[in-house]
C-alpha cells in the first residue's frame, strides 16, 4: 500500500458523497473506497451512556484504517474516551466540511495518529454544563475548573496545543467557530503540514486529488486483529550525535538556586550561591562539572544545575515530562515509534537518550500532567518532570 497520508487526501474527496444526517446517539458505519482504503463513520451525538465496545468491535470486524465523524458534539468525557481509543488502536482521523464535527467531536478527532481535515470542517466553542439544582455555586465552579484541566491534559496528551481551548472559550455554547486550515496547523490539530482544499464542489468530488507530498510516517506494530502494518520505512537523515561545546547559559536548579563550588566536588567549599536565571560563562567542562564564571566569581557548578544556551533543548524556565531513557539509539527509536503518545527523544550530554513528551510546559503544568498520566497508566511510574538541562538536541521522531 502506498503512503497512507496521500491516500487519505484522496479519500477526503470521496467522502463528500457519503455524508449522512447525524443520529441521536452514536452509531458506526464501515465504508471502503474503490481502491480498498477502509474507514469508519461515527454518526450521532456523544452521550455518557454510549458503549464504546461497539466502536472497537466495528473496527475489528471491518479492519478499518481511519475514522471520520458526522457529529454535533455532546459529552466531553465520552468524546475524550473515544479519542483515547482511536489513539490506542493507532487509527487515523479525517474530516470533510460536508460532515459535521463540532464541539466535543473535535476532541475525539484529536485521537488520530495522522489527522487530516478540510478547512471549516471542525468547529469549537465553550462547553455547556447542564444545570443541577442540587449543586451549589462553589461546587459548580470546581466542576468546571476540573473539566477544563482534564481537557487541557487530554489535548497535551494528544499533541494538540492547549491554546486552542482559549480560542474555543471565546465562543459561547450557542455559537460555533469553524477553524481555518492555517488555524488547524497552528494548534497542531492537523498533522501533515498541508491542508486539502475545502472549496471542492460535490459535483466534482471524483476529480483527482491535489498533488500533495506529506511527510513519511514510520511503520507501526498492529494493535488489533487484522491491522495493516505494511508501510514503507521512513526516509530521514541520520541523527547527529555530536555534542556542541557549552559556552554560556544560566543557573536553573530545582530549589531555585545553585551553589558555586571551589572545586569540582559536592564536598568542596561553597564560594557563593546564585539564584536561578543568573547568567554565566562556561570556561571548561570536566565531564560532570562545568568550570564557570558568574559575574566576577569563578568556580564549579554541576551539569544539572546549568541550562546551556548552545544545547537544543527547551526554552529556559520550562520543563519536560520524561518517560524513559536508554543507553542506545535503537531502543530509543523503537520505544518512541511504538508509543501511542506524542513523544520525542533527546541526546543527553552523558551519551544516553531521554524520551519525553513532545513539548515543554511550565513547572506546575508539567507536574500536573505527570501526575495525571501516571494515574491513568499512560506513562511509567518512574517518569519524571525535569528541566532537561542535559538534553543536547532532538534526535528522533520529531515529525509525529
Amino acid at each position: 500500500m502506498k503512503y497512507k497520508g496521500a491516500a487519505w487526501v484522496a479519500v477526503l474527496g470521496l467522502l463528500t458523497l457519503s455524508a449522512n444526517t447525524a443520529l441521536a446517539a452514536l452509531s458506526y458505519t464501515a465504508q471502503v473506497t474503490d481502491n480498498g482504503l477502509r474507514y469508519l463513520v461515527v454518526n450521532g451525538e456523544f452521550e455518557t451512556t454510549d458503549d464504546l465496545s461497539k466502536f472497537v468491535a466495528s473496527i475489528q470486524i471491518s479492519n478499518t484504517q481511519a475514522v471520520t465523524f458526522n457529529s454535533p458534539g455532546g459529552s466531553v468525557v465520552k468524546a475524550m474516551e473515544l479519542g483515547r481509543l482511536i489513539r490506542s488502536l493507532r487509527l487515523d482521523t479525517i474530516q470533510i466540511r460536508n460532515m459535521e464535527c463540532a464541539s466535543a467531536c473535535s476532541l475525539a478527532f484529536m485521537g488520530g495518529i495522522l489527522r487530516l481535515a478540510q478547512p471549516g470542517s471542525i468547529g469549537v466553542h465553550k462547553s455547556s454544563f447542564s444545570e443541577d439544582p442540587t449543586l451549589n455555586v462553589a461546587d459548580a465552579v470546581s466542576a468546571i475548573q476540573q473539566m477544563t484541566a482534564n481537557v487541557i491534559a487530554y489535548m497535551t496528551e494528544m499533541g494538540v496545543d492547549p491554546a486552542l481551548l482559549q480560542l474555543a472559550l471565546t465562543y459561547n455554547s450557542d455559537d460555533i467557530r469553524y477553524l481555518s486550515g492555517s488555524e488547524m496547523e497552528k494548534y497542531h490539530l492537523t498533522m501533515t503540514g498541508t491542508q486539502p482544499s475545502a472549496d471542492q464542489d460535490p459535483q466534482r468530488a471524483s476529480m483527482p486529488p491535489p498533488n500533495i507530498s506529506p511527510p513519511v510516517l514510520p511503520p507501526t506494530a498492529p494493535q488489533y486483529p487484522g491491522a495493516q502494518a505494511n508501510l514503507p520505512p521512513p526516509t530521514v537523515e541520520p541523527p547527529s550525535f555530536a555534542i556542541p561545546t557549552a559556552k554560556s547559559g544560566r543557573v536553573q536548579n530545582y530549589n531555585g538556586q545553585a551553589p558555586l563550588k571551589a572545586a569540582p566536588s559536592s564536598a568542596s567549599r561553597t564560594v557563593v550561591t546564585f539564584m536561578n536565571g543568573s547568567a554565566l560563562t562556561i570556561l571548561d567542562d570536566t565531564g560532570k562539572w562545568f568550570h564557570v564564571k558568574v559575574g566576577n566569581r569563578v568556580g564549579y557548578m554541576f551539569h544539572s544545575w546549568v541550562w546551556v544556551a548552545e544545547y537544543g533543548a527547551g526554552p529556559y524556565g520550562t520543563q519536560f515530562v520524561q518517560v524513559k531513557s536508554f543507553d542506545n539509539y535503537a531502543q530509543t527509536e523503537q520505544y518512541v515509534r511504538g508509543s501511542p503518545l506524542p513523544l520525542t527523544a533527546f541526546l543527553a550530554s552523558n551519551g544516553w537518550f531521554a524520551i519525553t513528551l513532545d513539548r515543554t510546559l511550565d513547572p506546575d503544568g508539567a507536574e500536573a500532567l505527570l501526575t495525571k498520566l501516571k494515574a491513568s497508566g499512560s506513562i511509567p511510574d518512574d517518569a519524571i518532570a525535569t528541566w532537561g538541562n542535559a538534553f543536547v538536541r532532538k534526535v528522533c521522531c520529531t515529525g509525529r
